[in-house]
């Protein structure tokens, strides 16, 4: 198990993610953590071990002198109306050009809390990969990630699934239009956000070039023919439910000839990527699903596609 692994119990970890989930509430959650509490371990401490840390997981500053981002808001007519994410882009000589280079663009969306500091994180780390990156906020029509998960955990179980997913497929298709895109789109997110990157590969079709879901639902089985999108699929082996849906997913993408990849990574949790929740954190494992994912989005979204 890797260092970041520590004295929390296991259960306690499952807690977690069913409370992130919506599937006990708040005090369900703290009074489950606290028959974990023993000698030198308080149930607060506990707790305080499980909640996100958003300091401990930033790789890239804010004010990292090699990107250059900023907040935008784009009309999303078949969803909430609109959608504000963080749109981040390498930053070198030629980006002071007239005309920047054209980048592959990915779209990182997030957990069910809204686009809190460590999807942006991960936004700046696809910039420093020299790929373009958007994180849309689906809390947008409510004022946006509130600056606390629980809230923000709130405010997402009040909005619309469908529209939610709507105002993504407008982010991607923004994204794609850009003028300093290459024309290629992939689409990676976490929990919510790997359903959603799942959902756009059938929706999109041809618009989305790659997809690398973490720990996320599979594509409805009526869209999976849809799929145009090389698809990279990351789950913990530790995650009991996705890996029992896996087969299924597997199948269905065989069926009709998906070019995908699956990992089931050993010692792996759901949220093993996030750094900023060190108790489900695998560093080893996250390591190799992000060197794996950009890889596969340096092969289907920065080349050409393949002739018809």
């Amino acid at each position: 198990m890797d260092e970041y692994q520590k004295k929390i119990p296991a259960p306690a970890v499952d807690l977690y993610t069913r409370f992130i989930h919506g599937e006990i509430g708040r005090r369900a959650f703290l009074q489950g953590v606290s028959k974990y509490a023993v000698a030198g371990l308080t149930a607060s401490a506990i707790v305080d071990a499980l909640m996100p840390n958003y300091a401990l997981g930033q790789e890239v500053p804010r004010d990292d002198e090699r990107i250059r981002a900023s907040y935008v808001t784009i009309p999303s007519p078949d969803g909430h109306g609109w959608i504000r994410g963080y749109l981040v882009r390498p930053f070198s000589a030629d980006s002071r050009s007239a005309t920047p280079a054209r980048l592959p663009g990915v779209l990182v969306i997030h957990e069910n809390r809204g686009l809190n500091p460590h999807t942006e994180d991960v936004a700046r780390r696809f910039a420093l990969a020299n790929f373009m990156a958007f994180a849309p906020d689906t809390l947008t029509s409510v004022g946006g990630y509130p600056g606390d998960d629980y809230r923000g955990g709130q405010l997402f179980a009040s909005l619309d699934r469908a529209k939610m997913t709507q105002d993504l497929v407008a982010a991607a298709r923004w994204l794609k239009a850009r003028p300093d895109c290459n024309d290629r789109i992939a689409a990676t997110g976490f929990c919510f956000g790997g359903a959603q990157a799942n959902a756009l590969a059938g929706i999109l079709g041809p618009d989305l070039a790659a997809a690398a879901p973490f720990y996320g639902s599979a594509t409805p089985p009526a869209d999976v023919p849809n799929i145009r999108a090389a698809i990279l699929i990351h789950h913990g082996a530790l995650d009991s439910r996705l890996v029992a849906d896996y087969p299924a997913q597997e199948a269905e993408l065989r069926r009709h000839g998906v070019r995908y990849e699956g990992h089931l990574w050993p010692d792996s949790v759901h949220g093993f990527f996030n750094d900023a929740t060190p108790e489900r954190y695998n560093r080893t494992t996250a390591v190799q699903a992000w060197d794996r994912t950009i890889a596969w989005f340096n092969e289907h979204a920065r080349a050409a596609p393949p002739a018809a």
